[in-house]
């Protein structure tokens, strides 16, 4: 049996041979995918069950549990991300720039895949299909490792998906599954083999990976999301936006878990919204002059640093944008934060002074999300400013390479003066 390093370094000789595959051989690949998971769902649902099965023994909570499912629901929901998929240009091997340097002196730079990515996510069984299907469409050979709660879903998604991809005449290292949890820290030390690590999961999780290896990292490790309800807000508005941000899918990274409201319109939209959140089960806590207008737990100066995950959420009066904006860039993790307001110069304000991959105006922290984005779902999302930020879709696994078409072009006629660069960029 291959050890991951083996695997890994086998998948960095190769990738070269995936990224030269032609698009219509990879959305062909994708299709069969497609219809080979929807004819195995039986097999599939069968292997979740047990999972599912397993987690509530094992005495897992509700919301993670929920997590794990992949029913027919979700079945459709990948189905329908793969059919995107295919439809998306293809992001290699496009033209960035074109450039005469001198007669018959063409300088390109042409997008091209990473080449082997390694994916450690969390328990959700449908990432395994959006990471598999992204990785394929990009031309990106992938080493995947699931959660451990979801194994025997996980291993015949992966099946389903792998013979697939052969069947289309991927090369077989296209992919490779890593089910033992021991593996993780063989693929940590494969800097050689391995070009990118993108980690989803928990904070503490991250920081280990990117604390344990040399392979650069892509991702984030906190979802600390805010909305600030502004003095010229809409509260019926607020209510929806607050509401559907904390509890359309509690446990997601771009849950909000802070809400800011200016103190000049605290006593009307304060009960409307907190009634909206504890009608869905909601634990709100406050500061004392919250607490003054609303009946709430009390919060404290952790609660602004806490990713909570769940039904809980904490509340704070600011004066002004500036405040809410000054509150969001020290105790937010950038990922991703919104304004209600009707006042486009404040949501303008509030939208360039945010650091965070995704800043919004009216909308819930829910849609940042590859999906909605239309990027064909996501692989993950990243907080870091280099390569891709937010939602990373099929144009984050690409980089690029530069190519140069000469004739008899030596650097020596340029050092002497024989020749000169005369710049000039090309349509």
């Amino acid at each position: 049996m291959s050890t991951i390093a083996q695997v890994a370094a086998q998948m960095k000789l190769e990738s070269p041979v995936m990224a030269a595959t032609s698009v219509e051989m990879r959305n062909d690949a994708l299709a069969r995918i497609r219809e080979a998971l929807l004819d195995q769902q039986e097999k599939i649902f069968a292997a979740n069950a047990q999972d599912l099965e397993a987690a509530e023994k094992d005495g897992v909570p509700a919301a993670v549990v929920k997590r794990l499912r992949f029913d027919e629901h979700k079945l459709a929901d990948v189905c329908a991300g793969i059919t995107d998929l295919v439809s998306l240009p293809d992001p290699v091997g496009r033209e960035l720039l074109r450039r005469e340097l001198d007669d018959g002196l063409v300088l390109v730079r042409e997008s091209c895949p990473i080449g082997v990515i390694g994916v450690i996510f969390e328990a959700r069984p449908d990432a395994l299909v959006q990471i598999s299907t992204l990785c394929l469409k990009s031309g990106n050979c992938a080493l995947l490792k699931g959660g451990s709660e979801t194994l025997r879903t996980n291993k015949a998604l992966f099946e389903v998906i792998h013979a697939a991809a052969v069947d289309a005449g991927l090369p077989s290292t296209c992919l490779h599954q890593v089910e033992a949890r021991e593996e993780i820290g063989q693929l940590l030390e494969c800097d050689e083999s391995v070009d990118l690590l993108i980690p989803r999961g928990s904070n503490a999780f991250v920081r280990y990976i990117m604390d344990h290896t040399r392979i650069p990292v892509m991702g984030h490790a906190d979802g600390i999301c805010h909305i600030y309800v502004d003095e010229d807000a809409n509260i019926e508005k607020a209510v929806r936006i607050v509401v559907d941000a904390k509890v359309q899918y509690t446990a997601a990274c771009n849950a909000v878990e802070t809400l800011l409201v200016h103190r000049s319109i605290a006593q009307r939209a304060l009960p409307a919204i907190v009634a909206g959140l504890e009608a869905e089960g909601v634990e709100v806590r406050g500061t004392e002059e919250v607490r003054a207008i609303v009946e709430c737990a009390p919060a404290t100066d952790e609660d602004w640093d806490t990713e909570y995950l769940a039904l809980t959420i904490s509340i704070k009066l600011v004066d002004n944008v500036d405040e809410a904006i000054e509150h969001i860039n020290r105790h937010g993790s950038h990922h991703t934060d919104a304004i209600v307001t009707e006042n486009p110069a404040t949501a303008e304000r509030f939208m360039q002074l945010v650091d965070s991959a995704g800043v919004y105006q009216n909308a819930s922290t829910r849609f940042a999300d590859g999906f909605r984005y239309g990027f064909g779902a996501e692989v993950g999302i990243s907080t870091s400013k280099l390569h891709a930020r937010g939602p990373v879709g099929l144009e984050g696994l690409v980089t690029y390479k530069y190519k140069i078409y000469g004739t008899d072009h030596i650097v020596g006629d340029y050092a002497s003066g024989v020749r000169s660069f005369h710049f000039k960029d090309l349509a």
